[in-house]
């Protein structure tokens, strides 16, 4: 059965033309797949834009993202207004998909803009979008969860590496907290290079965590998504650049990508498990990726990405057509967990009609 779809991508982040990709590829594979999608896109600035030349990404190049209509998203559809300012279009939805990457975007305000706009999301919620845009949220998580992650210290100030000092060891990596896409992050040898790298990173972000370097490592990625009742995971892929994953290497082609990964078949078996286990503990949806590293015959899980680049599209299907498939089932899910909730009773107390004066804000 076809849907109606809001692709919503872009957001207030450094992430938002990475996330201009993912979403205009999501919307053309499920316009190509016979769906009708409403694109939703969110300015670095905040505004909300809603329009059909919002499907095409070289609207994106010299902002003429601008020429779009600006909407609101609530009463479980999009809202288009002209340029007095009136409503000009509305256009129910069925389903969202949030392709926003990093910031409020992806840290768990789209969710709750569709939680409040009464539209069901084909993503990750509130709780593990909010802790695992946060890679010091992600250490608590996971440490309560049991699950092996690098050795770490927590920086929210230049002072704080005098403070610690004493404790940092070299080689380190240093990570803004909420940033993705490897921005920010880089390798120290010594402490002069910390303090330098620490202060760069706290021009973007308010805290930074300076984690060991793990040495002779591979990058190891998995995505999972849960459908028709199960977790389904992906192949590994061993992802290799610099000693670190750069921006660089990610997105300009200096990323060399192995999938299925050079694996004993029991680190294979070992990272899709944990995948699995982390996935359905936290009652996750949507697709997430999850990034390991191997070293030392030991599996750190790294970071958590529950709006993975491109929708981790390359890990879970043989090209978009068979993408359109592992979409469409995350999109029913979205839909059977919202008609679920829906069935719950939300009470109303009646405290409030017994109200008086007396007790009113301020008087006593």
């Amino acid at each position: 059965m076809t849907k109606t779809i809001a692709v919503i991508f872009g957001g207030m982040s450094n992430e938002n033309e990475v996330s201009v990709i993912t979403g205009t590829m999501a919307i053309n594979v499920l316009k190509n797949g016979g769906d009708s999608v409403v694109p939703v896109y969110i300015s670095q600035s905040g505004e909300i834009y809603s329009d059909d030349i919002l499907c095409d990404v070289s609207n994106f190049k010299n902002s003429d993202f601008t020429n779009a209509p600006r909407a609101v998203i609530a009463d479980g559809g999009v809202y288009t207004f002209n340029k007095r300012g009136k409503v000009k279009k509305f256009r129910s939805v069925d389903v969202a998909l949030n392709c926003c990457h990093g910031g409020a975007g992806e840290g768990g305000g789209v969710c709750g803009l569709c939680s409040l706009g009464g539209i069901p999301l084909a993503s990750a919620g509130i709780f593990e979008s909010a802790s695992f845009m946060n890679k010091y949220f992600t250490k608590l998580v996971l440490k309560s969860l049991g699950i092996k992650t690098a050795d770490y210290t927590y920086i929210k100030s230049l002072s704080d590496v005098d403070v610690y000092s004493n404790i940092l060891k070299f080689p380190s990596i240093v990570k803004p907290v909420n940033l993705g896409s490897s921005i920010g992050i880089e390798k120290v040898d010594n402490l002069e290079e910390l303090k330098a790298a620490v202060e760069c990173a706290l021009v973007y972000d308010d805290a930074v965590i300076v984690e060991e370097y793990l040495k002779d490592r591979k990058e190891i990625n998995c995505a999972a998504y849960f459908a028709h009742g199960k977790v389904i995971t992906s192949e590994c892929e061993e992802v290799a650049g610099g000693e670190i994953l750069s921006f660089e290497d990610k997105y300009c082609g200096g990323a060399k990508s192995v999938l299925p990964a050079n694996l004993e078949p029991s680190f294979s078996s070992l990272i899709k498990n944990i995948t699995r286990a982390v996935y359905t503990r936290l009652e996750m949806r949507g697709i997430v990726r999850f990034d390991f590293i191997l070293s030392g015959g030991k599996v750190y899980l790294s970071e958590i990405n529950t709006v993975p680049g491109s929708l981790s599209y390359y890990l879970l299907s043989a090209g978009f057509k068979d993408f359109y498939k592992v979409l469409s089932a995350v999109m029913e899910q979205a839909i059977e967990d919202n008609s679920a909730r829906k069935n719950k009773k939300i009470i109303t107390t009646g405290i409030l009609e017994n109200i008086t004066p007396s007790l009113k804000l301020g008087r006593k």
